[in-house]
């Protein structure tokens, strides 16, 4: 069963901007991207590297260590030298609040 968790508000994340949240230990970066909110583990399949450090391109983040691009619609790796997706998570707006989801 997949429940929903408050990670942040909409006041704290503008289109164009990206913020950082935990969740049981799991770092998650969150993007508004136009006004829709993605997330995905914030960690590069190539080397680990935090993806929320990188510079966002429409819907493309760039990992900021060896310049790898992950769709943060669908996690997946656009170029080299990553070939593994980025987990995503189902995201929710309530009034203000982002949820994503997480297993329960």
């Amino acid at each position: 069963m997949i429940g929903y968790v408050k990670v942040a508000e909409t006041d704290e994340l503008r289109p164009g901007d990206r913020m950082l949240v935990e969740v049981d230990g799991q770092f998650i970066a969150l993007f508004n991207v136009d006004g829709e909110i993605y997330a995905i583990d914030d960690v590069c399949t190539h080397d680990g590297g935090p993806l929320a450090e990188g510079e966002l391109d429409d819907h493309q983040i760039i990992c900021p260590r060896h310049g790898a691009h992950f769709d943060v619609r669908t996690g997946a790796a656009l170029t080299m030298p990553a070939f593994e997706p980025v987990p995503t998570y189902k995201v929710k707006v309530d009034g203000k609040d982002i949820l994503i989801a997480s297993a329960t």
